[in-house]
């Protein structure tokens, strides 16, 4: 199957947060509060995905209020934080929605990623990830996590479907 083949069969796309959503650099305040920054770009092209029929979710290792409110602005309809087995959460997620692993894509930049990344259709690694997920991919982003990766798969998508990117 080649690439654009892999791209249209998207029906569930979901992300890591930790270097994918975000450049992967965590800031903690006083209180301990984590403080993540998220691209624009990135969250318009995921707004895009949802119009074109795409369901979105998030897959991450940590919990993050700022995660929460993120998801909740994109109106991101799936957040499972806090997943120490990702595959397991995957598992649960595509069951729960009835759709077949060759219809998911996952963006991932971590070896945590792995395994659900195999699973998927369409396993997609950003350009700042470690070699062993990037030798996985199916993709490899131009764009690096946090700074555009995530619209660039979006617009990725989109074209395949032929939806306006």
């Amino acid at each position: 199957m080649d690439l654009m083949e892999r791209a249209r069969a998207v029906r569930l796309a979901i992300f890591d947060v930790d270097g994918v959503m975000t450049d992967g650099t965590l800031f903690f305040g006083a209180r301990g509060e984590a403080f993540k920054t998220f691209n624009t770009l990135d969250g318009h092209g995921l707004k895009m995905l949802r119009s074109a029929g795409v369901a979105t979710a998030i897959l991450s290792g940590r919990e993050s209020e700022a995660v929460a409110r993120r998801a909740a602005e994109l109106s991101i309809e799936h957040v499972l934080q806090g997943e120490a087995d990702k595959l397991a959460a995957f598992d649960r997620l595509i069951a729960r929605l009835r759709v077949p692993d060759e219809s998911c894509a996952f963006v991932g930049d971590d070896l945590p990623d792995l395994a659900v990344m195999r699973r998927c259709g369409f396993a997609v690694a950003v350009a700042n990830a470690v070699e062993a997920v990037k030798s996985a991919a199916h993709y490899v982003t131009r764009a690096t996590g946090g700074k555009g990766a995530v619209r660039e798969f979006c617009d990725l998508v989109l074209q395949a479907r032929g939806s306006d990117a």
